[in-house]
């Protein structure tokens, strides 16, 4: 009977998070009572990043208070632009909820992104700011839920690669340094390069664990690189890209070069 009245009070709110099948599916911040959300942690704090295969899982876990505890009855939605988002649920088993004290609780679930079909990764668009949006409940009926409890990004993962030559050379002599900086297409589930961005030539002397940077340049309009350096000692070359908001960082394994 108590779980009865409980959905009866709840009713509006819970709608607002079931009923949403994307992201134009705003609901209002709302709740009754004391109860309160303390902490939401998306995948550690990290980006969630997202190949072309593989599927990948994301831990988020939302911490609440209530003088008379939590109740385990939470719902918790991630969206990102109009159609991505997933939604994991106490009542089919996917949340968890632990007590850390006699009135905090936190609700632990797992959010599911797989780039070869399903609703959370829709086409590259899904590379983008993603909000959390939660609905948790407390034992003597108060409830809260945020629209956007907190913000993760959602990354196209990416690839570099890098090739000095010629292998060996004499000092003095010219090295050409190529590669190819790509990242994940969702569009087609292969990948392609990603044209016009800013990669630094790092160099790290033989013997030493440091690289430092010689230069920085664009890549082409199919992501390739080439610049040319003048061989001085042995050591390695690679190539390092900062990322953007899409497209996590990555630098490429050094490639060693035998200067003669």
């Amino acid at each position: 009977m108590r779980a009865a009245m409980r959905f009866a009070v709840l009713g509006t709110s819970v709608a607002l998070v079931a009923g949403a099948t994307g992201a134009t599916a705003r609901a209002e911040d709302g709740g009754s009572g004391d109860i309160t959300i303390d902490k939401v942690v998306v995948n550690g704090g990290k980006p969630v990043v997202v190949g072309t295969t593989n599927v990948v899982s994301a831990k988020v876990s939302v911490t609440a208070s209530d003088d008379s505890g939590i109740d385990e009855t939470t719902y918790i939605s991630a969206y990102g632009p109009t159609p991505n988002y997933d939604q994991i649920w106490y009542d089919e088993g996917e949340i968890t909820c632990v007590k850390v004290s006699a009135t905090t609780s936190t609700c632990t679930g797992t959010l599911t992104f797989d780039p070869q079909g399903g609703s959370a990764i829709n086409g590259n668009n899904a590379a983008a700011t993603w909000r959390i949006r939660t609905l948790v409940s407390a034992i003597d009926l108060d409830y809260i839920h945020r629209d956007a409890a907190t913000t993760f990004q959602v990354q196209r993962y990416s690839k570099l690669t890098v090739n000095a030559s010629p292998e060996p050379v004499k000092k003095g002599r010219t090295i050409t340094v190529t590669g190819k900086l790509s990242r994940a297409n969702w569009d087609d589930n292969l990948y392609h390069g990603y044209a016009d961005q800013s990669v630094k030539l790092q160099f790290r002397k033989k013997g030493s664990s440091t690289y430092t940077t010689v230069k920085t340049i664009k890549s082409s309009s199919t992501g390739t690189l080439k610049t040319s350096v003048t061989a001085s000692t042995d050591g390695y070359f690679r190539y390092s890209f900062a990322g953007t908001s899409t497209t996590p960082a990555v630098s490429a394994a050094g490639d060693f070069v035998d200067v003669q």
